[in-house]
C-alpha cells in the first residue's frame, strides 16, 4: 500500500517543531506500525535526510516504550494494543496518517517522537517498594492471598508505564498510572506496612511533577493498552483519604 505520512519533527525540547510530509510506497499490510517507520527511516537515510527518532524496545507490547499518538489517538485505533502490536492491515491504500509524540507538560519532547517520561520514574521512586522480606518459595507459600485479591493485584501490575493515559487525558492527569502502581502493592499483605506512606508519597510526587487532576473523563481507561480500569483510581482515592485522616490524628504511617 502507498501512504502519506505527516510526522512531527522537532530537533530538541528548546526548539519549536512542525509536521513534515512523507510519501511511502509499497508498504506491506503485514508490517507492524514500527516496521513501517523503519522503512520510512531507511528511505530517509538513502535520500541523505535525518531519520525520524522514535522510542521502541521489546516490540512485543510489554515494555511501554512505543509512545505515539496516531491520528489523534494514543497507540492508534485498536483497543488494548500498543503501537508495536498495531499492524498496517488496519489502514488502507492512500491513507494519510498523522504521527505525533505524547502531548503533556510533564512529558517534554526530547526529539521528534521521543518524550522524556522521567516524571513516572519519580512517582515510582516515591513509594513503589516494600520492606517485607520476600522472594523465596517458603515465604510465598506462608503468605496466603485469596484469588480475587491476587487477580486484582495482577491486573494493576499489568501497567507498563507507557503514558498513554496521560497523553489521552484532557487534563494531562497521571491518576491511572499512579493508582495502578499504588494498588499492585497496597492490595497485597506484603505491601501493608508502607500502605499509607506509599499512597501519600506517590500522590505528592505526582502533583509535584505537574500532572493535572482527574475529572473522570475516562479517556485514560479507553486508551490503556493493558485495560487498566478506573476502579484503581477510586481505590487510590479511598486509600489516600484514609491515610490523610490517620496522618491528621497522628497515628503511625
Amino acid at each position: 500500500m502507498d501512504l502519506h505520512l505527516r510526522v512531527w519533527r522537532q530537533k530538541n525540547s528548546d526548539e519549536p517543531g512542525k509536521f513534515a510530509n512523507y510519501e511511502l510506497k509499497g508498504v506491506s499490510e503485514d508490517s507492524s506500525f514500527l516496521e513501517m517507520l523503519d522503512i520510512l527511516n531507511e528511505q530517509l537515510i538513502e535520500q541523505g535526510d535525518e531519520p525520524v527518532a522514535f522510542d521502541h524496545d521489546c516490540r512485543e507490547g510489554i515494555c511501554g516504550m512505543c509512545s505515539l499518538v496516531i491520528n489523534g489517538m494514543a497507540h492508534g485505533p485498536e483497543r488494548a494494543t500498543t503501537v508495536c502490536q498495531l499492524h498496517m492491515r488496519h489502514y488502507s491504500d492512500g491513507d494519510t496518517i498523522t504521527i505525533e509524540p505524547w502531548r503533556a507538560k510533564p512529558f517534554p519532547v526530547v526529539k521528534d517522537l521521543i518524550v522524556d517520561r522521567t516524571a513516572f520514574d519519580h512517582i515510582i521512586q516515591a513509594g513503589g517498594f516494600i520492606t517485607a522480606r520476600t522472594g523465596s518459595a517458603q515465604d510465598a507459600n506462608q503468605q496466603l492471598i485469596s484469588k480475587p485479591i491476587a487477580d486484582k493485584a495482577m491486573d494493576a501490575a499489568a501497567c507498563i508505564g507507557c503514558g498513554a493515559c496521560v497523553a489521552a487525558c484532557p487534563n494531562g492527569a497521571a491518576m491511572l498510572f499512579t493508582s495502578a502502581k499504588c494498588s499492585q502493592l497496597n492490595l497485597l499483605p506484603q505491601g501493608q506496612p508502607e500502605k499509607d506512606r506509599r499512597t501519600l508519597a506517590m500522590v505528592k510526587a505526582m502533583d509535584a511533577e505537574g500532572f493535572g487532576n482527574c475529572t473522570n473523563y475516562g479517556e485514560c481507561q479507553a486508551v490503556c493498552p493493558k485495560e487498566i480500569t478506573l476502579d484503581f483510581i477510586a481505590k487510590m482515592n479511598r486509600d489516600y483519604a484514609g491515610a490523610r485522616i490517620r496522618h491528621f490524628f497522628g497515628k503511625a504511617i
